[in-house]
């Protein structure tokens, strides 16, 4: 009983020690600009041990304070990301009970397909999910944690999304977003984007550039290697008419 004891003890104590530790590592970032997120990380890895480096680095990101992040693009990833960036408090509890709903719905039409592709000896489509993040929960995610779907995990999100919104303002959340995000495979970060798709920098993208990488975002890779499709266009021109109506920090 008393190894059981001392063995949760010291479990508590590794939590509230990883605890403190995201939390030191948060204040930094009031500001210290964080040179990599735990996604990019892992990307990287996964890049290296595919094999797949031949040539310069898979890397690529350039830091650009907020102002030299031309205010089209800002207002673009709020419009198709998360349009009450500046409202909310870190978390809409109706868009995840919402997304939950949805994602329910698709796994079952998922079975109903992979049942049909069973039958006629077909490869069975993967169930489309989708989540209600908002900005900030997709910065906790991406900075600090793994990328695996987990109950513990999306605890810990909801967690860092709240210490998060308490430490740093929505200005400097927007910045570090946009300065972390992946736009492609080894592409992170608005002036990397940029660079990469229109040749200019960050502060020269106009609406319709600034709408076509914001529609991007759920699925950089995918967008990445089919630069034409045909929703991307429909889509870019849906947020690029409503980014007028949003509000920016």
């Amino acid at each position: 009983m008393r190894a059981l004891l001392r063995w949760l003890l010291c479990l508590l104590l590794a939590g509230i020690a990883l605890e403190l530790f995201f939390v030191l590592r948060i204040t930094m970032m009031v500001s210290i600009d964080p040179q990599s997120t735990t996604f990019q990380r892992s990307e990287a890895w996964r890049i290296v041990t595919a094999g797949r480096i031949n040539g310069p680095s898979p890397w690529s990101q350039h830091w650009v304070p907020y102002a030299q992040i031309s205010g089209a693009l800002k207002r673009a990833v709020i419009a198709s990301e998360d349009d009450d960036f500046i409202y909310h408090h870190g978390v809409e509890w109706d868009a995840i009970e919402a997304a939950r709903k949805r994602n329910e719905r698709a796994q079952a039409l998922a079975k109903r397909r992979a049942l049909w592709a069973e039958a006629h000896g077909r490869p069975a489509p993967a169930p489309k999910i989708r989540g209600g993040s908002t900005i900030t929960q997709q910065l906790a995610k991406n900075l600090l944690l793994s990328g695996e779907r987990t109950l513990p995990r999306k605890a810990q999100e909801l967690a860092l999304t709240v210490t998060l919104e308490l430490l740093l303002d929505k200005r400097r959340i927007l910045e570090i977003y946009l300065n972390n995000v992946e736009w492609g495979e080894g592409i992170y970060g608005a002036e990397a984007a940029a660079r990469h798709y229109y040749g200019k920098s960050a502060a020269q993208l106009n609406a319709a550039e600034a709408a076509r990488l914001a529609v991007m975002l759920p699925n950089p890779r995918a967008f990445q290697r089919r630069s034409g499709s045909s929703y991307l266009a429909r889509r870019s021109q849906v947020i690029e008419a409503r980014m007028n109506d949003v509000q920016i920090p």
